[in-house]
């Protein structure tokens, strides 16, 4: 029995370094750096100026492509923005709406009530404009882009209570791009070289970031690098918006188990401390 026992040990652990393996192959060529972000652990919480400065980096740089369709102008009250600075910011952008009494569609100025609006009518539109690549929605980008860690990082991630490695891999991407390409590499012509993109080595989206492109009110210095960690962290906030209230809640599920198990050892002790053994 005990043979079989180790064995099976054995076996499990094989199996998981060959599936750590298999996890690293899917890595891009280079691992996303690991940065420290407000938000990490058990007590993390978002910095609001940061996430202002990464909606004035989306709203000024990346919805000329990306949308972000399943954020409401509404929810940008949890940044801190009143409700008469988010209807100036909606009322920049216009929606589709209709039909109106003639049966046809029309475009309005949009509410707080609206999703931030699609730069392009459609995919097909989308491609034709950027060479044939379809640049993503970005309003789950930082959990859909979360790249797969391989042995023994998915094994320790857990305890070390790990769960940024989307924003992570966001502030690579965009911090990553590099003027050389190694002789190994092949870079079709359009293409920009980027060794931490997970779904090769080149991307059709030039660098979108560089020193100086904008000018935030709190005087943080617009480097390539405060930029990007900028904007990671803001999408990181659209990706999972309730992050702060679902670790105060697992806070309080831990404290009232505690308790709860106490109760029940110290219950124990009582009832059975009168039974004779």
């Amino acid at each position: 029995m005990k043979q079989m026992i180790a064995r099976l040990a054995v076996a499990a652990v094989a199996m998981t370094v060959m599936a750590g393996g298999a996890f690293a192959a899917e890595y891009p060529k280079n691992k996303p750096r690991e940065q420290s972000w407000t938000f990490a652990g058990p007590f993390g919480t978002f910095d609001q100026a940061q996430l202002q400065r990464g909606l004035k980096i989306y709203t000024e740089n990346c919805s000329a492509c990306h949308a972000l369709s399943r954020v409401n102008f509404r929810n940008l009250a949890d940044l801190g923005y009143s409700p008469e600075q988010i209807e100036a910011l909606a009322s920049q952008y216009e929606v589709e709406d209709g039909p109106d009494e003639f049966g046809d569609m029309f475009f309005r100025p949009a509410t707080a009530a609206d999703a931030f609006p699609s730069p392009f009518p459609n995919e097909e539109a989308a491609r034709a404009a950027n060479a044939g690549a379809y640049p993503p929605d970005l309003s789950l980008i930082a959990k859909a882009r979360a790249p797969i860690r391989g042995f023994p990082a998915f094994v320790l991630d857990p305890f070390r209570m790990y769960t940024e490695n989307g924003p992570d891999y966001i502030y690579s991407l965009l911090t990553g791009y590099k003027d050389e390409v190694p002789e190994d590499v092949n870079v079709p012509e359009g293409l920009w070289y980027n060794p931490y993109f997970a779904s090769g080595v080149a991307l059709a989206m030039a660098p979108p970031l560089f020193p100086d492109m904008h000018e935030f009110d709190d005087g943080t210095e617009a480097t390539v690098s405060n930029m990007a960690k900028d904007v990671s962290a803001f999408l990181m906030w659209t990706a999972e918006p309730h992050l702060e209230e679902r670790k105060q809640l697992g806070f309080r599920v831990m404290v009232f188990l505690l308790i709860f198990a106490a109760l029940l050892y110290l219950s124990k002790k009582q009832v059975w401390s009168r039974v004779e053994h």
